[in-house]
């Protein structure tokens, strides 16, 4: 049970060391210009928001930053108004911490904004008198400290998270192209059953790496979103989020080969002539795929041979299939004539 609990008290990777030290740089900064400008108090609200408003992203810092300010201000107003009517006894700032706490469940604020607004209202009115001037001056606190937090992390090296973003496209590709390749080849040998199912389970596989690609994407564009780097960067995700787009469809082609081989599969598959073309067909549709990774410097075309005709570049011919197999046959020629559409771009 200590165990269990302590665990909960840390992760498994530590925020990048930069971050810690744009965060420092940001409250030295931001109590710094506050007690120059604001003499008198501790600026203990410039430091808080500098603390909090430093996040991997630009574009996370200018949210955490309005969340901040905006609960803070309304914070602060419900504490000015409170103690210029009702004093600051005990139990006053006790309820107008619940009163913030229900204001801010009935306006629907986010998380940032609704656990700030009590918070603030209870500094107010503990380190200080509630007055016009002592509230005003903690609302300049507050957003001077913010603005400091997101210069900070907008100049010192904003992180641009194309890396995983890259790879993980990358790494989805090859494993749609693996995953035809090795349909194709159980389209020519007979296949046991286990070997179906190992086939069907890889294939699965993909969802996963799909989900994850998709998030990797979604943190690489908020990494670039406000960011003086953004320029320099924005061609390699476009290209990763076009391939990306593109494999979407191809997982569950590749999905749905998959299934259809292990439900209607049988030990003469491999003999139908039609079978071997497409068999050819599908690993030149993976070559191709393959050709379409790109390292995430720009570079040139991951290694492949130079050249490859593309698949489907002519008419299958299809003959009769035995009436056992016409429904396979059938839909795999749809689903790769689907994925040449895809990797193609047509």
């Amino acid at each position: 049970m200590t165990v269990r609990i302590t665990a909960n008290l840390r992760v498994s990777r530590r925020i990048p060391l930069l971050q810690t030290l744009k965060t420092s740089v940001a409250v030295v900064l931001a109590w710094v210009i506050s007690m120059w400008l604001l003499p008198g108090e501790l600026p203990i609200f410039a430091a808080m928001a500098a603390i909090f408003v430093v996040q991997p992203s630009v574009n996370q810092s200018l949210g955490r930053a309005l969340e901040r300010s905006l609960g803070v201000v309304g914070g602060v107003l419900v504490a000015l108004a409170i103690g210029l009517v009702f004093g600051q006894s005990s139990w006053i700032v006790l309820a107008a911490i619940v009163l913030c706490i229900l204001l801010a469940w009935a306006l629907k604020l986010s998380p940032g904004s609704a656990n700030q607004i009590p918070i603030s209202a209870m500094l107010v009115l503990v380190l200080g008198a509630a007055t016009p001037t002592y509230a005003r001056d903690r609302i300049i606190e507050t957003i001077l400290g913010a603005a400091i937090a997101v210069i900070v992390n907008a100049l010192i090296v904003p992180p641009v998270l194309l890396t995983p973003a890259h790879d993980a496209v990358t790494r989805l590709t090859l494993e749609v192209a693996a995953t035809f390749d090795r349909v194709a080849t159980a389209l020519l040998s007979p296949q046991k059953y286990a070997d179906l199912e190992t086939l069907m389970i890889q294939a699965r596989l993909l969802r996963p790496m799909l989900a994850k690609a998709e998030r990797a994407i979604s943190q690489a564009e908020e990494s670039l979103t406000l960011n003086p780097r953004q320029a320099r960067h924005r061609e390699v995700l476009d290209a990763d989020t076009d391939l990306y787009a593109r494999l979407v469809p191809l997982v569950t082609r590749a999905l749905g080969m998959t299934r259809a081989l292990r439900d209607h599969y049988d030990d003469s598959l491999h003999l139908e002539p039609t079978v071997q073309a497409f068999a050819i067909e599908l690993e030149r549709a993976a070559h191709d795929l393959r050709l379409l990774t790109v390292p995430s410097d720009g570079g040139p075309a991951s290694a492949a041979p130079a050249f490859e005709p593309p698949a489907l570049t002519a008419p299958l011919m299809i003959m009769t299939p035995h009436p056992q197999h016409w429904i396979l046959i059938g839909a795999l020629m749809e689903d790769l004539r689907r994925v040449r559409e895809e990797i193609t771009g047509e």
